[in-house]
């Protein structure tokens, strides 16, 4: 089993780029990437949440990902969101994923069969994963869309696998982020995927987050990061508190749909999301405009 990467600062979910016939735009998608490959961003998530995955065919996901592998800039850590419900798909993906040349597997919880996923269950599903994983594997938790939330016990039973490197979490609490660098170890990772408690996060032990405001702002999000890592707490505090009604409006209340109407409003390219998921309301559209004027303005400058 390789050694993972060092999974330290930001990592840009990349967002899926569709044509207007629905097809994928892979030229887009080298576009957007050309950009990102410019900033800081420690490397990029393809296939997960932001991305749209759960709406992807098979054949549309592999060829999202050797694109990636295509067109990432050297240095950037590639990660590939692997998971599917059942252990033997999640598997065989992973294995793809790092014959492509992705770096390490992010497997989110199996949660159909909600009910039955308890500790035990997922510790199994988690083990048995990364025993077959050539690559390793990040524990994916987002219980806003699973209705499962990885609690720190379990990590810590977890984090003694050597190919499970770390977890993302995107609970957006910050003392279960505390809670698992503290029973995790110095080898495992910590991760956070809300950019409103990634400061706090980094001041209690996260190590580094996936966050999607990075694919609007990534250089803020990287700053921010430095500035928690170098213990510039005010400077920190006021970067936070500057970013929060970004994040709200294109994440939070926005999902893809609003990061994909911001990323067209900042010169990347966002496009259509795919059914069912809708286009934003006026008042959406309204809203994410007035938190991003002060930032075209700049960039305009």
């Amino acid at each position: 089993m390789p050694d993972a990467p060092a999974l330290n600062g930001v990592f840009a979910p990349l967002t899926t780029p569709f044509a207007s016939d629905d097809h994928i735009s892979l030229p887009r998608l080298r576009e957007n990437l050309a950009r990102y490959n410019a900033t800081r961003l420690a490397g990029y998530v393809i296939t997960g949440s932001t991305g749209e995955a759960i709406l992807l065919s098979w054949a549309e996901t592999e060829e999202l990902w050797a694109a990636v592998v295509e067109s990432a800039g050297a240095g950037k850590i590639l990660i590939a969101g692997t998971a599917a419900e059942s252990t033997a798909e999640t598997i065989l993906r992973t294995r793809r994923a790092a014959s492509l040349g992705f770096e390490v597997a992010l497997v989110r919880t199996p949660h159909y069969y909600q009910s039955q996923m308890t500790p035990d269950t997922l510790a199994h599903f988690y083990r048995k994963v990364a025993d077959a994983s050539p690559i390793p594997i990040l524990i994916y938790s987002i219980p806003q869309y699973t209705g499962i939330t990885v609690e720190a016990p379990l990590v810590e039973r977890l984090a003694e696998h050597p190919n499970i490197a770390g977890i993302k979490d995107s609970s957006g609490s910050v003392q279960r982020a505390a809670e698992m660098a503290r029973v995790a170890g110095k080898r495992f990772r910590v991760l956070v995927g809300s950019a409103g408690t990634f400061f706090a996060s980094l001041l209690v032990g996260a190590s580094g987050g996936i966050l999607a405001l990075a694919d609007a702002l990534p250089e803020s999000c990287v700053e921010l990061y430095e500035l928690a890592t170098s213990g510039k707490i005010a400077e920190g505090r006021a970067l936070q508190q500057r970013l929060l009604p970004t994040s709200k409006a294109l994440v939070s209340r926005g999902g893809a749909t609003g990061m994909k109407y911001a990323l067209d409003q900042l010169g990347y390219y966002g496009g259509p999301v795919r059914e069912p998921l809708r286009p934003l309301s006026e008042a959406a559209r309204k809203e994410i405009d007035e938190v991003l004027a002060p930032i075209r303005a700049q960039i305009a400058g």
